[in-house]
């Protein structure tokens, strides 16, 4: 796991991953300002003819709830342009992977593993689908654990937790379905969950580094490239070793 992060550090600094960590910066600085817009937008919506609305069609008991999404929302913005780009960053860097993780995928492949058949890009249809999925989920995931970011941390271990799992799968995914089937990628994933996941806390512990996060896609993209290449040898290995010794 060490080794394919120091792997995937180590060619950050190429020419070829600079020209496209210049362009998902870009996109992921815009759609952090989409984000932040809309969640804003929101609130006031929320908290005027929105949340009347929502009370007038579901009923009065439902106030609570909208007051609270509303403090939720709250609670987000109001931890500032800082927390906020840390906690909005796997929902960005999910939907950045989405257009330059494959470039980042075949760079590492033609540098490292020359000798391997070179992966095919998925669908872009696939990518985008499952990039907007995942950062969804995510962003989703980082309005439950708002309000309880003050209470002994537990949002944050909850977030932390919840972005390793989450981008630890999706770059892993975006790794293995270049060599192999949808479907195959994700067998192999349900097997190696456990070593993905863990493989994915370093994926979460980059994306709580101010500025540094930006460059996610990249690294997540490399590092998983690495982390896929060692499971599926595995894999090819183990059932080499279940065939019959007459085959």
């Amino acid at each position: 796991m060490f080794r394919a992060a120091s792997l995937a550090i180590a060619q950050m600094t190429s020419p070829p991953f600079r020209s496209v960590l210049l362009r998902s910066a870009g996109l992921a600085l815009l759609l952090l300002a989409v984000l932040t817009v809309g969640l804003y937008q929101l609130v006031a919506w929320l908290g005027g003819e929105g949340g009347t609305w929502i009370e007038t069609s579901l009923g009065a008991s439902w106030h609570s709830a909208v007051v609270a999404l509303g403090w939720v929302l709250a609670i987000a913005l109001g931890a500032g342009l800082f927390a906020g780009a840390i906690f909005l960053m796997p929902s960005v860097t999910s939907l950045v992977a989405s257009f330059y993780a494959d470039d980042v995928a075949a760079e590492v492949e033609r540098e490292h593993y020359p000798d391997d058949p070179p992966g095919v890009a998925p669908p872009i249809g696939y990518a985008i689908v499952e990039g907007l999925k995942t950062a969804l989920l995510a962003l989703l995931i980082y309005l439950c654990a708002a309000p309880f970011l003050l209470i002994g941390g537990i949002g944050a271990v909850a977030f932390f937790l919840a972005t390793a799992y989450l981008l630890g799968r999706e770059y892993f995914l975006i790794a293995a379905v270049r060599q192999q089937p949808i479907g195959d990628a994700k067998a192999l994933w349900r097997d190696n969950r456990t070593r993905v996941v863990t493989a994915g806390l370093l994926v979460a512990a980059f994306v709580l580094i101010p500025i540094v996060n930006f460059a996610t896609p990249l690294f997540a993209t490399a590092y998983m490239v690495h982390i896929h290449k060692r499971l599926a040898a595995e894999r090819r290995r183990d059932l080499l070793e279940e065939l019959p010794s007459d085959a």
